[in-house]
């Protein structure tokens, strides 16, 4: 299967991504909800820097596909992102990560 590349627009910045023959769909609709995460916490105004907010896009989404995905085994009761609680938890995970970012410049 051969792949191309397509151009896309993410936060209104243009990215070119490798797409296979037949996945151009998919790829649209997952550059669209990675849009739509960063551009929503872009618009609620704590956070300014584009790696910052791609890092909590990306937790917010990789969370809520958690809760999408059969647990092979259950740990834990599923959390509700869309709950004040749960946004506090988040945004408190992220200031963790940015001291640690701060403190060696890396995050792993």
């Amino acid at each position: 299967m051969s792949a191309k590349q397509i151009e896309v627009q993410i936060m209104g910045q243009s990215y070119i991504l490798g797409c296979p023959e037949g996945g151009e769909a998919r790829l649209q609709a997952a550059v669209q909800k990675v849009d739509v995460a960063m551009c929503k916490i872009r618009d609620a105004g704590k956070i300014k820097a584009r790696d910052r907010i791609a890092v909590l896009a990306a937790l917010n989404l990789a969370f809520d596909q958690s809760d999408a995905a059969p647990a092979p085994a259950p740990a834990a009761p599923a959390a509700d992102t869309s709950t004040p609680e749960t946004q506090a938890r988040l945004n408190q995970l992220l200031q963790r990560l940015d001291r640690a970012i701060e403190s060696d410049g890396q995050l792993l």
